[in-house]
């Protein structure tokens, strides 16, 4: 049996909770023949969709595995961004990867600490790649970091992304962490993909602040989220909610986006809640737990 947390946090104290914040993912198999993916739709109830709706023809799927690997990376940090901010802590944005042959590799260091690029101030890691995908290929951009306690400022041009030549490529992996000593780790493998970004913030918060942030129900839910606390849609939404509640789900929370997608559905023993925030999903576990009518997707 494994004991390590799903999200483990070191310096700060973590305050004690209980019931269920769990996160939803689907699973995806391919190759099979035809009597085989008949069984799994009769049998299971799979759902059987072309191939080029989860694996993109121009992609082979190394490529894919690696994009949903970056996805989910990029999700963690976007959900302790979301969460500090909920928080109202102030943050920071560390490089903690460069990649070979890319504009960053003799300039950028991992643990360095991005402040400025081109003089508009960073303070989350979506803000840097936002301001980085302003620019075009070829154009030179210049980037303040501390390292080691100094203060430098450094130069880079930026070159065509490897999977599309018209976006800008600096070729840092950033994470925005507390300005503090706080540390955040997630503690998941052979998960991919960004739909767990608004269950992992939940969590975060509830771990940072004082009471149960679920009231101690079971609650689970999916949706992208971004720096700031905004939940956005993703795919499978109706397996998903359909596996929350054979798990004992009381509350599910939704993404607006995705309401269209369960209208019709019945989910007799479980609530649905469709929110467009980290903000809008806590104050929907909180009109549940006190009996208050939710915004709905009904």
């Amino acid at each position: 049996m494994n004991d390590t947390e799903v999200i483990s946090i070191e310096g700060a104290q973590i305050d004690k909770t209980s019931g269920h914040l769990d996160m939803t993912t689907i699973s995806v198999r391919t190759n099979m023949t035809f009597a085989q993916a008949v069984s799994r739709w009769i049998v299971h109830g799979d759902t059987l969709v072309p191939i080029e709706r989860v694996i993109p023809q121009d992609k082979t799927e190394d490529e894919v595995r690696e994009m949903n690997k970056n996805a989910f990376s990029s999700s963690e940090s976007s959900a302790t961004a979301a969460a500090l901010h909920y928080l109202k802590k102030p943050m920071k944005v560390e490089v903690v990867g460069v990649a070979k042959d890319s504009p960053a590799t003799k300039e950028i260091k991992i643990g360095d600490r991005i402040i400025a690029i081109n003089g508009k101030d960073v303070g989350t890691g979506s803000q840097a790649r936002d301001i980085v995908r302003s620019y075009k290929p070829g154009e030179k951009i210049s980037i303040d970091v501390t390292r080691q306690g100094k203060n430098l400022n450094l130069q880079a041009v930026l070159a065509p992304h490897p999977e599309s030549k018209d976006v800008p490529f600096l070729g840092i992996n950033m994470t925005t962490t507390a300005q503090d000593d706080l540390k955040v780790t997630y503690n998941l493998e052979d998960i991919g993909g960004p739909s767990a970004g608004m269950m992992f913030a939940l969590a975060v918060v509830d771990k940072l602040s004082p009471g149960e942030l679920n009231h101690g129900k079971h609650v689970a839910g999916t949706g992208t989220i971004d720096d700031f606390g905004k939940v956005g849609p993703i795919g499978g939404i109706d397996h998903k909610a359909q596996a929350a509640q054979e798990a004992g789900a009381e509350l599910f929370l939704a993404p607006v986006q995705n309401c269209a997608e369960l209208k019709g559905t019945d989910f007799p023993s479980m609530r649905i809640a469709a929110v467009s925030s980290l903000s809008e999903a806590i104050s929907a576990m909180d009109d549940f737990a006190q009996g208050k009518e939710l915004k709905s997707c009904g």
